[in-house]
Parts: C-alpha cells; sequence; structure tokens
C-alpha cells in the first residue's frame, strides 16, 4: 500500500499559476501509473493528468497545453504544474498511484481556488 499526501494548493487569480506535489511514503520508480484527479462541488472526480513508469503522459483535453505532470523519482513525489488557470479549474486536486498489480490508492486532496 502507498500513502499519498498532496500539497501546493491555494487561492490564486485567473491567469496565475500553482505547482502542486504528491509526496508518496515508498518508492515510485517502480510504480506502473500516477495521476492526479479533481472534483468541483456537485460534480464527479475527474481525471486531470497522468504519468506511467516509463514518464509517458496524458492531459484532460481542458488543461492540454496548460498543467504538465512530472515525477521526481529521487524525491518520490509527483507534480503538477499548473499554468494559465481558470476558475473552472477550481476544484479539490487529489493524487492517486496505480501499482503494478491494478490497486489504486488515492491521497485526502488539496484545494486550488482560481477567483478574481
Amino acid at each position: 500500500q502507498v500513502q499519498l499526501v498532496e500539497s501546493g494548493g491555494g487561492l490564486v487569480q485567473p491567469g496565475e499559476s500553482l505547482r502542486l506535489s504528491c509526496a508518496a511514503s515508498r518508492s515510485i520508480l517502480n510504480i506502473y501509473e500516477m495521476g492526479w484527479y479533481r472534483q468541483a462541488p456537485g460534480k464527479q472526480r475527474e481525471l486531470v493528468a497522468r504519468i506511467s513508469s516509463g514518464v509517458s503522459t496524458n492531459y484532460a483535453d481542458s488543461v492540454k497545453g496548460r498543467f504538465t505532470i512530472s515525477r521526481d523519482n529521487a524525491k518520490n513525489t509527483l507534480y503538477l504544474q499548473m499554468n494559465s488557470l481558470k476558475p473552472e479549474d477550481t476544484a479539490v486536486y487529489y493524487c492517486a498511484v496505480v501499482t503494478v498489480a491494478g490497486r489504486r490508492s488515492w491521497g485526502l486532496g488539496t484545494q486550488v481556488t482560481v477567483s478574481s
């Protein structure tokens, strides 16, 4: 089992940037896949971005070109760089990992609010 702790959320104005971090309790070198999800009030959780163990990435169309997912294996940490933030990006952002056995673990989330 992998424990995950997100950080870096906050309140920003439209057009500004944030960098989210997800610290894992163990090495992420051999984790099959890591990703970021978000859930806005009254809406379902949705995939934002994911990165494989081979560092191949995928993004939701709504964030493509603005967000960048990356991982630092030496620090056991996943990142989400969020640029050009929009009000519709407001949500709780969750980190998740999928092991080679196909089991998923979730963090508790970090709040991102984009507002003028």
